[in-house]
């Protein structure tokens, strides 16, 4: 057969021009609908054919039931067309037995028609379910459970509802245990168990009736296969043979996935039915040894993956598979060839977020708050967090994760695969970037560019993707060389990653109490941007100065003290320098500020300030704003006091500029200096430095301020 055009779930996206041979193109809506009924109700047809009937029929009910896309010739309603013998037909594609490629079309047509024809649709669906079950030959279970599990996410209500049907649950178990048994009617059955479980009710009643049954083929595993006795031979079924007391390999890996999704969600008993549930024999340790060797084989790797998946949700779990080297080798070989937008991508992504996900830092208001809500609920638990999951041992997972080589891995998945999918990849990389060790290896190996392509995808609307996004990136460039980055042969404009990192200076719309760490580190990455060139500062100060404004005064230190560092390399542009000193009211509030930060507690805070003054008092109009305050002077001749040479190299540098800047405003500046003790002050920075800078640029200053060193003036020599 020829290969399908697919969507993501594997399903042919194509829509036929026509509804295929046999169909008159100026036949009525309703005729070309009966046609394609009629085709499917007759069947053997080839598989390929088979898909784009289906397709044709998806596309049909879907139109018909949306008002923008109807057709407006007057027709009944298709869903009215389909009565209970073409909805069966429809759902014998749903079976097992059928190729997944059909289920897969089969699943989106009957969705199509379901959500189409409401109550009615509904109501075909419980009698042939109900009926199917009641005649109870292995065949009718099988083409049941395999509708089930089908159609459970699509209406999983519905199912729901026939599924916790009194006394259905509870003879799955003596039904699959008889003494011959049938394995496609155990497997129609566990996969029908495995999505039930996405629903509360449907989990605790197989957690209930069926944990047994399950442990019991998860560890049978025979030496050998028991034959069944030729005098037996007539009791063989219609889908094959039936052995006793032998289990398939993917019957058990079915079983130990959905003993898994049991374990991996604590249940939930109500009062007096505790006793009534049967405990879990079978550890989670167990099952994820299990479904670690299952890895390599082909016919198991999806069942490993998906019950990995809810495994390693377990602290112990993620401990041993981060441990096992060998393991992450086979996890990213199997991600790097599972097709994009596949359960096995979505599967094997899952994992990594498990391995990798840090706890949620808490402030001290959130740990009081929690400390309060243990003591109210002290009767029913006093559960500590696992020691498993502090920072120290995800710290060391991130490391084995990022050391298999997962990087390009999820490099390429970005590029193709769904929003959900990428919403992992950038929870993976997030985590990973928290280790500074990695940083510039991660940016090496396409960091940057798988993040700057998401931040591109996610909607506005999806505001705590773009926000992790974005926080990602910021990590990845604080520790980076922008040059080596967004330089030589990359296609990654430096521009790219200043509106992400902008984001991160905004409010989070989606929490009650601003976590101020993502501010910090975008403050950190935009001042490494902002030390290239004004090609970079000029953007970030026409997009984000009214909030680097804001957060110059912010409570919290070391906010202040990174924005001061992110003002200081963007006063090397003139469009920075001009917000400080082109006379207006808002600029000379603002030097004031800066000055004040120049005297603040904080010593890196006051070599930013210096910074960022030296480089603002090399133009004239500024040094006559610096001058028009009072304790303009003062603060600068006491940087040149500090016990760091650092800020004394800032302070000396400003007071150059002032007493050099030319005519009036030079001359105004060194009498302000000198009288506010200038000359000694700089006498006692000579004495202190030991840096030939230093000492330089404090001797011409004192020349400047001395009458017999050369003139009392400004201007230049």
């Amino acid at each position: 057969m020829s290969s399908q055009k697919t969507t993501n779930d594997g399903v042919d996206a194509s829509v036929p021009a026509s509804l295929g041979a046999g169909v008159h193109k100026n036949a009525s809506l309703e005729d070309q609908t009966l046609l394609l009924l009629a085709r499917l109700m007759e069947g053997g047809q080839e598989d390929e054919e088979t898909c784009r009937e289906l397709n044709t029929l998806t596309k049909l009910l879907s139109d018909d039931s949306e008002e923008e896309t109807r057709s407006p010739q007057p027709h009944k309603p298709l869903h009215e067309l389909m009565d209970a013998d073409c909805v069966e037909t429809l759902l014998g594609y749903l079976d097992m037995r059928q190729s997944p490629t059909v289920r897969g079309h089969a699943t989106l047509a009957t969705s199509a028609y379901l959500k189409a024809s409401g109550e009615q649709g509904v109501e075909y669906l419980s009698n042939f379910f109900y009926s199917r079950v009641g005649k109870a030959t292995y065949d009718d279970f099988i083409f049941a459970f395999s509708v089930a599990a089908c159609i459970f996410p699509v209406v999983p209500d519905v199912i729901a509802t026939l599924f916790l049907s009194e006394g259905f649950v509870s003879s799955l178990g003596p039904l699959m245990e008889r003494k011959w048994k049938s394995k496609k009617v155990e497997q129609a059955a566990l996969e029908m168990l495995n999505a039930a479980c996405m629903n509360t009710p449907c989990r605790e009643a197989i957690r209930k009736y069926c944990t047994e049954w399950l442990e019991k083929i998860v560890s049978d595993v025979p030496a050998a296969p028991v034959n069944v006795p030729s005098p037996e031979r007539h009791l063989v079924a219609e889908d094959g043979p039936i052995q006793q007391r032998i289990h398939s390999e993917k019957v058990r890996n079915l079983a130990a996935v959905v003993l898994a999704k049991l374990q991996a969600v604590p249940s939930t008993p109500s009062d007096g039915t505790e006793e009534r549930i049967q405990p879990a024999t079978t550890s989670m340790e167990d099952l994820s040894f299990m479904f670690k060797n299952m890895l390599t084989a082909d016919s198991s790797q999806q069942s490993s993956i998906e019950g990995l998946a809810y495994a390693s949700l377990q602290p112990k779990v993620k401990e041993d598979l981060a441990s096992d080297k060998s393991f992450l080798k086979n996890l990213v070989a199997a991600l790097k060839e599972a097709p994009a937008k596949s359960p096995a991508t979505y599967g094997a992504l899952s994992i990594l977020v498990n391995l990798t996900t840090y706890m949620p830092a808490l402030s001290e208001e959130q740990k009081r708050m929690t400390q309060l809500k243990a003591y109210a609920n002290a009767s029913k638990s006093t559960a500590k967090p696992d020691p498993l999951n502090d920072d120290e041992h995800v710290a060391r997972r991130c490391q084995a994760v990022f050391e298999a080589g997962v990087i390009p891995v999820l490099v390429t998945h970005s590029q193709y695969g769904s929003t959900a999918s990428l919403t992992l990849v950038v929870s993976i990389v997030f985590s990973l970037s928290k280790t500074p060790q990695i940083r510039g290896q991660i940016a090496q190996q396409g960091g940057v560019k798988l993040l700057l392509h998401a931040f591109s995808t996610f909607p506005s609307s999806n505001t705590s993707a773009q926000r992790t996004t974005a926080h990602a990136l910021a990590r990845i460039l604080i520790s980076t060389n922008p040059t080596h980055v967004f330089g030589g042969s990359t296609a990654l404009p430096l521009t790219s990653a200043i509106r992400p990192l902008l984001l991160l200076l905004t409010d989070d719309p989606t929490v009650e109490q601003r976590d101020l760490l993502p501010v910090f580190e975008s403050l950190l990455a935009l001042t490494n941007l902002a030390s290239t060139s004004d090609s970079a500062r000029n953007p970030i100060i026409r997009l984000a100065f009214p909030q680097l404004e804001e957060l110059l005064l912010s409570r919290n230190k070391l906010v202040t003290r990174a924005t001061v560092e992110l003002l200081c390399n963007l006063m090397l542009s003139p469009e920075c320098v001009a917000k400080f000193a082109d006379g207006s009211k808002p600029a000379s509030h603002r030097l004031h500020i800066l000055l004040a930060l120049a005297d603040a507690e904080d010593l890196a805070t006051r070599r930013a300030a210096g910074g960022a003054l030296a480089s603002l008092s090399e133009w004239d109009t500024a040094v006559n704003a610096m001058l028009e305050r009072d304790r303009g002077v003062a603060i600068l001749l006491a940087l040149c006091r500090e016990d760091s040479e650092e800020l004394r190299h800032r302070g000396v540098v400003c007071v150059l500029n002032v007493v050099s800047a030319p005519a009036k405003v030079g001359e105004w500046g060194v009498r302000k200096v000198r009288e506010a003790g200038g000359v000694e002050a700089l006498k006692e920075c000579l004495k202190m430095s030991r840096s030939q800078e230093v000492l330089e640029i404090t001797v011409l200053a004192l020349q400047k301020l001395i009458p017999e060193g050369g003139g009392g003036g400004g201007g230049t020599e």
